[in-house]
């Protein structure tokens, strides 16, 4: 059987030297050893016939990913297309690992409340795809899924039942979509977003549809709520809120059980996620946009307040990289805190004991990051000591 291990480097015992080592606590000139697919020493500068020069560059953890969107971004490459899942997924784990990302929760929307999206056809399909992927050895970083749930989907417990189970399912988010509320407080947003999609309506069939959308929500919601926390509590699932608008929201959620407040789009909810205990995540292409594409709060803004504790790439993959190097020139950040919010404290939440840092005895997932004309790249990435890019 053919795999990726072609990449690994030249002996799978190595050491990588000459670089700046992003540790949890600071940064540190030197080398870094590893052996059998671990981090087996942290040295001052040593080479040997099995040495690597990074030429000063910096080297982080691997980054972790707790929300990628970005297989949706293959198999819909234009709106209204719909592209293969096989090769999709081969695009989309490329596209990772080519942005420092070492492992990865594929956020998987389970029900669309428009069902004639693309995405809603293809879910089943997506999973196979990784999963056969995965079993032939041929997956350059470490996947897993986050279940998406669409509360007021008709369908929803039906797809959970189905998911839940799964030996990678790792993270369920609680998600409403109903427009008029969350991230479609602007009902306008809510067509333009589906418009991009080729989902279109005239004036008249969209006030029907705001009427249906509404009036589902109101039967399907709280039923679809209890179902899906009592599957993550069966099957162990960490739950997450996303999209949280209002301190009521956050109370909802938390009440529920999550211990995440994923990309809250007020700063009202976010500071309701902190007094809760909640750990907040926003998106990292908010962070290098200055701002967010729909209206909500902007990611330096939660930064400022103290509301933010992990980076996510979205639907973008290299925005983690550059989002966490943004972060560290705010005040109040440097370099190990920024990197840990992309590294140490997504695999801490996910439980993730065996990486996350640089330390003696984790995975030898790494980023070798160089800045090119200001912007910070991953010039190569080791996924349990492979070389994957």
């Amino acid at each position: 059987m053919t795999t990726l291990s072609h990449l690994r480097d030249s002996a799978a015992d190595f050491t990588l030297s000459n670089a700046q080592l992003v540790l949890p606590d600071r940064i540190v000139h030197g080398a870094l050893r590893v052996r059998d697919g671990r981090i087996d020493a942290i040295v001052p500068n040593a080479e040997d016939e099995y040495s690597i020069d990074l030429a000063g560059d910096y080297l982080l953890p691997g980054l972790v990913e707790l929300h990628t969107d970005h297989l949706d971004v293959q198999l819909i490459p234009r709106g209204g297309v719909a592209w293969p899942p096989m090769p999709a997924v081969f695009a989309h784990d490329a596209a990772l690992a080519a942005a420092g990302i070492t492992t990865a929760l594929n956020a998987l929307a389970l029900g669309d409340l428009e069902d004639s999206h693309p995405r809603s056809s293809t879910l089943f399909e997506c999973v196979d795809a990784l999963d056969a992927a995965r079993a032939q050895g041929l997956l350059r970083c470490d996947h897993w899924l986050h279940l998406r749930c669409e509360l007021a989907y008709p369908e929803l417990p039906a797809l959970i039942e189905r998911l839940c189970a799964h030996h990678r399912a790792r993270l369920l988010s609680l998600m409403d979509h109903t427009p008029g509320q969350r991230q479609y407080r602007d009902i306008a947003h809510y067509r333009r977003h589906y418009a991009r999609n080729g989902v279109t309506w005239n004036d008249v069939e969209f006030a029907a549809l705001l009427d249906a959308r509404r009036e589902q929500q109101q039967r399907l919601r709280r039923k679809h709520l209890e179902f899906a926390i009592n599957a993550a509590y069966a099957h162990r699932l960490l739950v997450a809120s996303h999209d949280d608008t209002r301190s009521e929201d956050v109370t909802e959620a938390y009440v529920a059980g999550a211990k995440i407040a994923e990309f809250p789009t007020t700063l009202e909810a976010a500071r309701a996620a902190r007094e809760a205990g909640m750990a907040i995540v926003a998106g990292a292409p908010n962070l290098v946009r200055g701002g967010s594409h729909s209206g909500n709060v902007a990611a330096i803004e939660l930064a400022r307040a103290n509301c933010l504790d992990v980076l996510s790439s979205d639907f973008v993959p290299g925005s983690l990289l550059s989002g966490a190097f943004i972060l560290a020139s705010q005040p109040g950040w440097n370099l190990p805190l920024a990197v840990a919010t992309v590294t140490q404290k997504p695999a801490h939440l996910l439980g993730f004991a065996d990486r996350g840092a640089i330390a003696v005895g984790l995975r030898a997932d790494l980023v070798r990051v160089r800045h090119i004309q200001e912007q910070p790249i991953a010039m190569a990435t080791w996924v349990d000591g492979l070389r994957r890019y």
